[in-house]
């Protein structure tokens, strides 16, 4: 029996605490990280799965909008951001805001994601306005939008604190922040990747006013650059601590570093080994996150797939259009049919549901 094949082996002591439903420490997440025992750390991310959420596998149908790649900050990682006068960078009108939302509304999506780069010419009512113009026309869409450093970056532009900004856009219509800007907390790793960026703390600081003014918001973490394992952990545990303070995190969503058009183009691009082992650590050691989401736009859909039995609920949703992963060089499609998510989630054995970006059911299949 696996169970005890696993109690047996290396990461037994490891086992017995996952079994039991104990926290897991620093020391044990490196160890899980270190292992090469891939199967075992995810027979054990899959216990904690199935304990915590069941059998169900949510996809939402959703929407993205980029609306500007022009952005100060220009990360060594980053692959979408352009100087506003560089050969392709763009910013989108309000009107052309509106013709996507427009274009979209034939696909009833119930969310859209918005997330863009930090681009000093535009003003605090742009922000407003956009999130007014896609709630016209889309007023059935949660609109999930703006992550952690973009929110501070509109505080800086606008003079108004953390929680003004938030409950200003929270009345023009925005439902939740997404989970982007985290990267790698250690502030070493920070100042070699993303110097201009916001600090880990100040990322968590916003998610935290986010969560105590009642806006749910998600985190993630890049990994497959230059951080080290212990770094990949300490981020984890960061979460997992700001969790047990404000309990405002719906999902955690590891995001494989790509490698290609970016200043740190000669590294490698991550493994499907590393991925799976990273999904599993993450479900491990973050127990007070109900969802583990397995981003296949990063991931490819047959990755993401085998997820599911590597502590993995959720997949994500139809996304129809991306640009800063497919800017880095993902190879993946723009688009992904419900009808695939019900084939890949079936076949891996589980229970399709369709969920709001809430984690509401929108429908059992």
């Amino acid at each position: 029996m696996l169970e005890e094949a696993v109690l047996k082996g290396p990461l037994g002591d490891i086992a017995e605490k996952v079994f039991e439903g104990e926290r897991l420490s620093r020391e044990d997440g490196i160890r899980l990280m270190e292992s090469d025992d891939l199967l075992a750390v995810g027979f054990l991310a899959d216990f904690a799965r199935k304990k915590k959420v069941g059998d169900e596998v949510y996809f939402i149908n959703n929407a993205h909008i980029n609306y500007t790649n022009v952005c100060r900050n220009l990360c060594s990682f980053c692959a979408f951001g352009r100087p506003a006068d560089a050969e392709g960078a763009y910013t989108l009108s309000i009107e052309e805001i509106a013709q996507k939302a427009e274009h979209y509304r034939k696909y009833e999506p119930t969310e859209i994601h918005i997330v863009g780069g930090l681009n000093p010419a535009l003003p605090f009512s742009y922000y407003e306005d956009m999130l007014r113009t896609i709630k016209e026309i889309l007023p059935q869409a949660h609109l999930q939008a703006f992550d952690a450093v973009e929110i501070d970056f509109i505080s800086e532009i606008s003079g108004l604190s953390l929680e003004e900004v938030l409950l200003r856009l929270k009345e023009a219509g925005l439902g939740s922040l997404p989970g982007g800007g985290a990267e790698i907390f250690n502030p070493a790793v920070r100042s070699k990747i993303c110097p201009r960026k916001i600090s880990g703390e100040r990322w968590l600081e916003v998610h935290a006013t986010a969560h105590r003014l009642g806006i749910r918001t998600n985190a993630t973490m890049l990994y497959g650059h230059i951080e080290s394992l212990e770094d990949r952990v300490d981020h984890l545990l960061a979460l997992r601590e700001q969790q047990d303070r404000t309990g405002g995190f719906m999902a955690f969503i590891p995001l494989p570093f790509h490698p290609a058009n970016t200043g740190l183009k000669h590294l490698p691009p991550t493994t499907g080994y590393d991925d799976l082992k990273t999904l599993a650590v993450s479900r491990l050691l973050l127990d007070n996150f109900d969802h583990i989401k397995a981003f296949w736009i990063m991931l490819t859909p047959k990755v993401a797939q085998i997820a599911l039995h590597f502590g993995v609920d959720d997949l994500d949703g139809t996304v129809r259009e991306e640009h800063i992963a497919h800017d880095a060089g993902a190879e993946t499609p723009q688009y992904h049919p419900a009808e695939e998510f019900l084939r890949l989630i079936r076949e891996a054995g589980r229970i399709p549901v369709e969920r709001d970006t809430l984690y509401n059911v929108v429908r059992r299949y």
